[in-house]
């Protein structure tokens, strides 16, 4: 006999269109529809967000800090000044306050008061940083800082996107498995008496 024509040649019957071949299901709550978009949702703020704020907040930063730099290297200079003190020879570790003595630019004869090792001679040479009105005070910041300060301002950014999405998708978890709690509580007062009345018989 020719198998044409039997329906178990052609394999198991496809199921027809308008049925459960959208996937629909009946048990499916209307929370659980919810929380899958929701999902969803944060998903893709994540993935389209993420990027977008660390890169945002990193090149801030490192444009705020690179102003910074060229501040610094506008406001501050470098000299070479005299240790005018004698400083103990001692076995301390940290260094100690010292009085040194420098030459403005403008040939103008400087004071001030800084840090120098313990046992540094009178009369040692050591460069200090000043700014426009003579005051002794820090190494200027460079670019390699500014951007360090931009991968810094950015990773964090980036921890704080990805705990905003965990935190807003528990939260969402949570409210909803209340809701169901709740649902299912009076679903329970409904049902029960049913049950316990079969039993009873």
């Amino acid at each position: 006999m020719s198998a044409q024509g039997s329906s178990s040649a052609s394999g198991p019957p496809r199921p027809r269109k308008g049925n459960a071949s959208h996937g629909a299901n009946p048990l499916r709550r209307t929370s659980d529809r919810f929380e899958s978009w929701f999902r969803r949702v944060l998903m893709l703020l994540l993935v389209l967000g993420l990027p977008v704020a660390a890169l945002s907040a990193g090149l801030t930063a490192y444009e705020s800090s690179m102003r910074t730099v060229q501040a610094q290297a506008a406001e501050r200079h470098e000299v070479t000044a005299r240790v005018t003190s004698n400083m103990p020879g001692d076995d301390r570790v940290s260094k100690q306050p010292a009085q040194i003595r420098w030459t403005e630019r403008n040939g103008i004869v400087r004071t001030g008061g800084t840090l120098v090792e313990p046992g540094t001679p009178k009369g040692a040479t050591m460069r200090v940083w000043v700014d426009r009105d003579g005051t002794i005070t820090g190494a200027p910041m460079n670019a390699v800082s500014a951007m360090g300060n931009g991968w810094f301002v950015g990773g964090m950014t980036a921890l704080c996107v990805v705990a905003g999405f965990y935190t807003a998708r528990a939260a969402m978890r949570l409210a909803l498995d209340r809701k169901r709690y709740a649902q299912w509580d009076v679903e329970w007062d409904l049902v029960e008496p049913l049950w316990s009345e079969r039993f009873r018989q």
